[in-house]
């Protein structure tokens, strides 16, 4: 199971790792906690389009459908409204009855009721910083480590559903310096421009995150890339997503990271797999 903030977020942070999942024959679910409603509109050729501009919130879900179609996943949306991204020094506040702003048992309750009906072995979201400080990534994360150790509690959140617990919680950590290092020295290397050294400046300060879990998934960068595409709205065909071509990415960076931030199974780290530790125990039906 992945939880994320916004539709194209499961696209862009691993997608990859889900596709080749998918094609080994296991269930994967998509939560997204919002519908997107206010993102921009990031593709210069959709800027001014009326047929999107009209109803943001419908060519969002379009969007995702087709994304999931790619994937192969299965898909559920909590249902909350994107908090938007606060710009401003002072920053505004937060619209009313938005994502960010829910009580977390409010917030929590819709995922552990699909952590208990999906059954998951292994989650995965952001960690405590969101990925990047956006105030709904940082309430993914809080609702799913949430989710993560009340769902097999029959105390919390009581229901019809039998108490279900995940045995491994990850971060997705697919914007790294040392990928983004890596990118920006092959692009160089090849005589070819680099987009990535505005990144790296603007990370100079960042706390780099534990890297535990690198998945081999290169064979699946083209069906990443294509559900990204499928969030047209979000994604710049011509942007930075998209500077560095398949092979060489399959051959400078061929894995998308993880940080194993629970896990109630025995494991050794590195790990090149999600369900390290738990294929070869009885827990292990999907």
């Amino acid at each position: 199971m992945a939880v994320h903030a916004h539709p194209d977020d499961e696209s862009s942070k691993g997608a990859a790792t889900m596709a080749r999942y998918v094609a080994e024959g296991v269930e994967v679910m998509v939560v997204t906690c919002t519908g997107g409603e206010r993102g921009d509109i990031l593709n210069p050729a959709l800027a001014d389009d009326p047929a999107i501009l009209r109803d943001m919130p419908e060519v969002r879900r379009r969007e995702m459908a087709e994304a999931v179609r790619i994937l192969g996943v299965r898909h559920e949306w909590l249902g909350f409204v994107d908090s938007g991204l606060p710009q401003g020094d002072p920053p505004p506040p937060l619209p009313e009855g938005c994502f960010a702003l829910q009580p977390l048992h409010v917030a929590a309750e819709p995922l552990v009721r699909l952590v208990r009906r999906f059954r998951p072995h292994v989650m995965t979201t952001y960690d405590e910083n969101g990925g990047y400080p956006h105030p709904d990534h940082i309430m993914c994360h809080k609702v799913s480590v949430e989710a993560f150790e009340a769902a097999g509690d029959p105390e919390r959140y009581p229901g019809e559903e039998p108490p279900w617990q995940p045995l491994k919680l990850y971060y997705n950590q697919t914007f790294h310096r040392a990928r983004m290092q890596a990118y920006h020295e092959a692009l160089l290397h090849e005589g070819r421009e680099s987009p990535f050294a505005d990144w790296l400046a603007r990370w100079e300060d960042r706390e780099e995150r534990r890297i535990t879990t690198r998945v081999p998934c290169a064979e699946y960068f083209p069906v990443r890339d294509r559900a990204l595409l499928a969030h047209a709205t979000q994604v710049d065909p011509n942007g930075s997503f998209f500077a560095i071509d398949h092979e060489l990415a399959a051959r400078v960076w061929p894995t998308e990271d993880y940080e194993l931030a629970r896990s109630l199974v025995p494991t050794k780290e590195p790990e090149d797999d999600l369900f390290a530790g738990i294929r070869d125990t009885s827990a292990a039906g999907r």
